[in-house]
């Protein structure tokens, strides 16, 4: 791909054209419809004139008959019955706009689709207006794009590099995915699959379901070429925004594929592709993006559902779909049959918050709980970080199978690939580094021995699962009846709420006085025993309370009571443990605490070990345990670096005080 960057330069400086009317971040806009549409006119050039002719006989049949004809006679899967292409658009300057619509509406139906996602009538109006479209057609004009001279794979390079300066000020949740990491993705995608590899004539599907333009499917469509030219892999995509999902259709137009495989929407809450089931499956979804436009949809399937819709095992945080994306791929793997022995692979990348964000018990937790207790999870390769155009975060690729093979049942393998790099001449915005064939070829050697090393970690499916225990410590109170603390009651909710009401008018007003009666009542009655005594008993407080407003005819309900002994008590390690009704010790809320158990470990045992000899008084409270699954990722790489001795840093900053003091000496010296 020799004329590679060139032709990307060039295109580049037509954007320039646009300065003044357009923002830079509205290039795209214009230059991204105007490359599809060249590339259009390019490839019907040839059978331009035959596909006229052919026009004039047939344009009497109905839309949909005219353009199958015509598409067959193009040679491609869509035709153009304007008069006008590039060059003809030029000979009539004063109605390049009006000529150019009728170009565009010249296509066929499938072809012109694609046009209208890019909204370009409003372009075309808008160049028009201030004199710029006949000089961008004219330098459109001025390229080739014909596939004998731009390969449909290099025209996909194009199309990739200039969406990546586009989005070179996006937000870092918007990505664009590197080529070698999409090849990474691929190679370690068809690993275990030695039919698709060698068998002659099978036919595969694959799945994007955040496709962006097509990058992934078609990396791994020629992947496929390379090794089995005679396998066919099917492309099937969503992708959320117009235009991408125009270039994508447009790229699966001119290489004669099924375009009608690529739909447009939010994929969380408008599956395009509800009732099918796919080979593989391999995506770059949005990272710490909200799901909230598609929340209703999704909250509704998981709750009416559950496991026979595609969110059953959870909902992360509104702040990040990643791990929807993760269970709405899983839902689409193949089913193991007598038919089909096979099921299905995903190779998908994310950041690191689907390994360990949420608790146990969380949305994420349960969620990654499913997927490892159902035997999902083959692999996790950690890549290096600034390998991104608009930002430099650590991402991992995830391989998922319903399908392992035996040696891998039970397992997870974790293979560390964060210093397979080489750093960039020079940096293309946040990406820095890169990773070259031979480190792809060395990642995807160790990831397929499946065999302990420097980099590569081999675990049970249940190492990562823990029990969290909740450790309880019995609650100590005293209770004394001073000024003090009667002054603590108004504040305590219960009483408080006494002169209050939802009464309306002269009943509400009724109960608000008598409420207040109450607290006059109730204050009086503890200041007439108050004293400087202190009881470490609740059960003999509580007799004493329960006496004196026996004593003083005022009826004291339960919870009222309660908010009486939190005023009228302090905490104290020295006083009797408080007993519920039942006899058994009352937990104190402020000691409470927690401990994450591994699974593989028994809980009573890690308790009498780790817990006991700390706080003899701590029990386990069994009914609040909840199982969890994290994937700390880095611990298990984590190299520890001895500190340097006190003696090595002292000789290091006595050396530099002698080059400052060198330093400064020539300075008075001048």
């Amino acid at each position: 791909m020799n004329n590679f960057k060139e032709k990307v330069d060039f295109i580049w400086s037509i954007a320039e054209i646009l300065r003044g009317p357009y923002r830079k971040e509205e290039y795209r806009n214009v230059i991204l419809p105007m490359c599809v549409l060249r590339r259009f006119d390019c490839v019907l050039e040839n059978t331009k004139t035959m596909v006229l002719e052919e026009y004039k006989k047939i344009k009497h049949l109905p839309q949909e008959a005219i353009d199958e004809i015509l598409n067959r006679k193009s040679g491609c899967n869509f035709s153009n019955v304007s008069k006008f292409d590039f060059n003809k658009l030029l000979a009539d300057p004063d109605n390049i706009a009006d000529n150019l619509k009728d170009y565009i509406n010249g296509f066929s139906r499938n072809a012109r689709d694609i046009i209208e996602h890019f909204e370009f009538d409003k372009e075309i109006d808008k160049m028009d207006k201030n004199n710029l479209l006949y000089l961008v057609v004219k330098k459109f004009s001025e390229i080739d794009l014909h596939p004998d001279v731009v390969s449909n794979a290099e025209m996909g390079l194009i199309f990739e590099e200039l969406i990546r300066r586009f989005l070179e000020d996006a937000e870092a949740g918007d990505h664009y995915t590197p080529r070698e990491v999409i090849k990474l993705m691929v190679n370690l995608l068809f690993l275990e699959d030695d039919d698709i590899l060698t068998k002659p004539g099978i036919t595969q599907t694959i799945y994007d379901p955040c496709a962006g333009t097509g990058g992934m499917g078609l990396i791994a469509q020629e992947y496929l070429k390379e090794l089995n030219p005679l396998a066919k892999l099917e492309f099937f995509a969503q992708e959320i925004n117009p235009q991408s999902y125009a270039i994508c259709k447009a790229d699966m137009l001119i290489k004669g594929q099924n375009a009608d495989n690529i739909k447009l929407g939010n994929t969380l809450s408008q599956d395009a592709f509800p009732n099918m089931k796919f080979d593989y499956m391999i995506t770059n979804p949005p990272y710490g993006v909200e799901w909230k436009p598609a929340e209703d949809v999704v909250k509704r399937e998981h709750e009416e559902k559950g496991f026979s819709g595609r969110f059953g095992a959870g909902l992360p945080r509104i702040s990040d779909g990643q791990l929807l994306f993760v269970q709405h791929l899983v839902s689409k793997m193949k089913p193991i049959t007598e038919e089909n022995k096979k099921g299905s692979r995903i190779a998908i990348i994310m950041n690191g918050s689907p390994l360990f964000t949420g608790d146990a018990g969380s949305g994420e937790s349960e969620i990654r709980r499913w997927l490892i207790e159902n035997d999902l999870v083959e692999g996790i390769v950690a890549l290096p970080t600034e390998l991104f155009y608009n930002t430099g975060i650590a991402t991992y690729i995830w391989i998922l199978t319903n399908n392992k093979s035996s040696y891998r049942k039970g397992k997870i393998q974790l293979v560390n690939a964060v210093d397979f790099y080489e750093k960039m001449k020079k940096s293309l915005g946040n990406k820095r580094n890169q990773i070259t064939e031979k480190q792809i070829e060395e990642i995807v050697r160790i990831y397929g021995e499946f065999k302990e090393n420097e980099y590569c970690k081999i675990f049970d499916n249940e190492d990562f699962g823990y029990r969290k225990i909740v450790v309880e410590r019995p609650l100590r109170l005293n209770f004394k009846i001073d000024e003090e603390r009667i002054k603590n009651l108004p504040n305590e909710t219960a009483f408080k709420n006494l002169a209050t009401s939802k009464k309306k008018g002269e009943a509400g007003l009724k109960e608000i006085e008598e409420g207040k009666k109450l607290q006059k009542e109730i204050i009086e009655a503890l200041f007439s025993i108050k004293s400087d005594k202190v009881y470490k008993k609740r059960e003999e407080f509580i007799k004493i309370l329960k006496n004196l407003f026996k004593e003083k005819e005022i009826n004291v309900s339960a919870s009222l009571l309660k908010s009486i002994l939190s005023a009228l008590s302090e905490k104290d390690d020295t006083a009797d443990i408080c007993i519920d009704s039942k006899g058994n010790p009352e937990p104190d809320p402020d000691l409470r605490d927690t401990e994450n158990v591994p699974l593989k470990e028994n809980i009573h045992e890690y308790f009498e070990r780790e817990v006991k000899p700390h706080v003899p008084d701590a029990w386990i409270d069994e009914s609040k345990t909840k199982i969890g699954y994290e994937i700390p990722f880095t611990r298990y790489f984590y190299k520890y670096k001895p500190l340097r001795s006190s003696e090595e840093i002292m000789k290091e900053i006595i050396e530099l005080e002698q080059i400052i003091q060198e330093k400064l000496k020539k300075v008075i010296e001048l």
